[in-house]
Formats: C-alpha cells, structure tokens, sequence
C-alpha cells in the first residue's frame, strides 16, 4: 500500500509542502504569510526540477479566456507586488511580449483570439506591419503584423524560487522549514484515511494537511497518498547564445503559432521560436514540446528547428552562436489546466501541479488558492475549474 497508516498526534506543522519548485516556494510564501507553520521538502535542492529549466516566462499573451487566464491575470499582479520586496537577483522585467504574423490568415486568427482576451482584461494592442520595426527594430521583414501584450514579463526562475523560500522563511507571520535532499516515500494516513504527514528518508514528518508541489513527478506523489493524478512529462529544449550586445531583442517575441504548440495535445516533436534576451546578455530561444517520458537525450533536430525558427524571426542571429542548450520537463495534464486545491478522495491532500510550462507565471495565484484553502480563508478566484479529482482513474485502477 503507498499510505501508511498512524495514531493521531498533534503536529507541530499545519502542512507540509512536497516540492521547492517555484509553486512550491508559492506556496509556503503565501502560506507563511496565512500564519501557518509549514515544511517544504524536496529530494533535490531548491529548483532542482522543471523550475530550473525554465525560461522565466510570466504570459497572458498565450492564454485564451478562461480558467487558466484568470489564473494568470492574477498571478500578473502578485508577481508586479512580489518584485516590490524581493531582491533584484529575482531579475523581473515587465518586458512585454510580441506576438507576430506570418500571413494575412494568421493575423486574422491573432485578432480574433486577442478580441476575446480583452473581454478578460488582457492589454492587447495590435500592430500593423509597418510600427513592428518600432518595437522590434531588428524583425525580420515582410511579417504581416502582430500584437502586443505589455503585461508579458519574465523573472529568473531558480533565483525566484530561492528568494520567494528565503521571503517565507524571513516573514515572520508563521513558520517556515525548507528540507533539501530529503525525498517523500510515502503519505501518512489515519484509519479513516485523512492526510497525517509524509515519510520522507530522514523520518516522519507529522501535519494535518500535504501539498503536492512535486511538477512533473505530481502524479508519482498523487500515487503515494492512493489518488490518480494523470501528470505526464513533456520534454522541452531552449537554445542559450552568447552574449550579445543591449537590447537587440527588446521584448519576448514569438510567432503566432506558438499558441496553437500550447494548447496541442500531440504527443509529437512541436517547436515554435521564443526569442527574449535577459540581463546578463545572452538570448533564450525556446520552445519545443513533445511527450516522451523522462528521456534526457539530446534531440538535435529540436535545436535545428529553434535555430532556424528564430533567425527566420531575427535574421541577425544568422551569425550569432549558441553557446549550450538545456533541457527539462513540463508536468503536463490532458486538458491543459493545472491541478490546484483539496483532494475530496483524500481528506487533507492538495495538489499544486500540472501547470506545464506556465508554472512560474502561474505560481504566485496558485500559492495564495493553496493557502486560502490551509488556512479556511476566502479563495481568490474560483478554483473549481482546476479540481484534482477532475480526472477518470483508468479502467481497472483502485486509485
């Protein structure tokens, strides 16, 4: 059985946290904050999983209306509060995104879906082809227009995660515990099969309440407490050049079929060029995607297509090198939203995973949705939308 069983005791935490990802980290700032005590524990160090392969991107320009926009639009404010007290190593920069057309039909399709954005408070602003060198002086020509999202932004993910740990630590308000290379082998459960704690290598850990921050190894965790939580990797490769001189590429700039590689479902290799500089003077350009378990070989046909996707974009980095490439794993669910909130299969389980690659945009709302639900206090937004139990269990499971 992956639950072990305890007598009640009283616990020292209110929740123990299982992941130091960005949403992690989330959650403990905002839980922190809520005046409750809580441990974060990960097998790994701080940023140790997809967080750290991350580009950083904070985005309402990908998103259509819904759940996950509202979560975003959120999330957009709390990072624009949280980049008031963090250090500057957390590199915010309220860039902006870019988003370009290829063709007339791919404009029209961008209009359509920045139309219904707006209806949900997203800053759209459309470009006609000739203001495009306005913003992007180095565009390639003969693109047929584009929008443009001011509330696009970025930040350094592992420097976001360490500094939202040491911020929760340093608050004050509750009590905060961070456990490094110590990995959960098991939730710990009552007789009536509420959430007691977790059993990592080091020992027992002893609370009321266990969330599951654990990104691409969501569904693993979800498993351990006896739930189905159908979280898979998909592989992403960003190509990282050497440094290049300010401002070359001002904004985060992408074509217009990266929506659609967000919103797919396939299985198969997908790549669309993201193209944004950062402070120290290298560019990243993502992003590919495809399903293919936790296979780390390097796909050379995944950077064959960002290098020439990108300089179809910015045909000065025709003679520009990539220095190296990196790779991690988004934890992916088959529709698309993230798995946030109480488990009602398991009284005292929460889940805060499933973003795939938004999770560092989305971290900071869906910190507060996991503390508001810790802590009794009024939620935020409407959670319901990103139910864990949401999922069938595959014929034959007992989870």
């Amino acid at each position: 059985m992956p639950t072990r069983h305890v007598s009640h005791v009283p616990a020292a935490l209110d929740a123990v946290i299982v992941g130091a990802g960005v949403v992690g980290a989330a959650c403990a700032y905002y839980a922190g904050r809520a005046g409750l005590a809580v441990a974060v524990v990960d097998r790994g160090p701080v940023a140790g999983g997809t967080t750290g392969a991350g580009e950083g991107n904070l985005l309402v320009s990908d998103k259509e209306p819904g759940p996950e926009l509202d979560l975003a639009l959120l999330s957009t404010r709390l990072w624009r509060e949280l980049a008031e007290t963090l250090p500057p190593e957390v590199e915010y920069e309220p860039k902006g995104g870019l988003v370009v057309a290829s063709d007339g039909a791919a404009l029209t399709a961008l209009r359509a879906f920045a139309a219904g954005q707006r209806a949900s408070g997203v800053d759209a602003r459309e470009l006609p082809a000739d203001r495009l060198p306005d913003l992007e002086p180095h565009l390639a020509p003969g693109l047929a227009g584009g929008f443009h999202y001011p509330q696009d932004a970025q930040v350094q993910p592992a420097q976001a995660a360490a500094r939202l740990l040491r911020a929760a630590r340093a608050s004050g308000a509750g009590r905060v515990d961070v456990r490094l290379g110590e990995e959960v082998t098991a939730v710990l459960t009552d007789r009536r099969g509420a959430v007691r704690g977790v059993r990592t290598t080091r020992g027992d850990l002893q609370a009321p309440a266990v969330v599951n921050a654990a990104g691409t190894w969501g569904g693993a965790l979800a498993a351990l407490a006896g739930v189905h939580l159908p979280v898979l990797p998909r592989r992403g490769f960003v190509l990282v050049t050497e440094p290049l001189q300010p401002r070359l590429v001002r904004h985060k700039v992408y074509a217009a079929d990266y929506v659609a590689d967000v919103a797919s479902g396939s299985a198969a290799l997908q790549s669309s060029a993201v193209v944004e500089s950062t402070p120290a003077g290298p560019l990243l350009i993502g992003a590919t995607r495809e399903r293919v378990g936790f296979d780390r070989t390097l796909s050379t046909e995944a950077l064959r297509r960002l290098a020439a996707q990108a300089t179809a974009l910015f045909p000065v980095l025709g003679g520009v090198r990539a220095i190296r490439a990196y790779h991690g794993f988004r934890p992916y669910l088959p529709d698309h939203l993230p798995a946030i909130g109480p488990d009602p299969r398991v009284p005292g389980l929460h889940h805060a995973c499933g973003h795939e690659g938004a999770g560092i945009g989305l971290a900071p709302a869906t910190g507060l949705l996991v503390a508001a639900a810790l802590s009794g206090g009024p939620a935020p937004l409407d959670a319901e939308p990103f139910r864990p139990d949401r999922f069938a269990a595959p014929e034959g499971a007992t989870a």
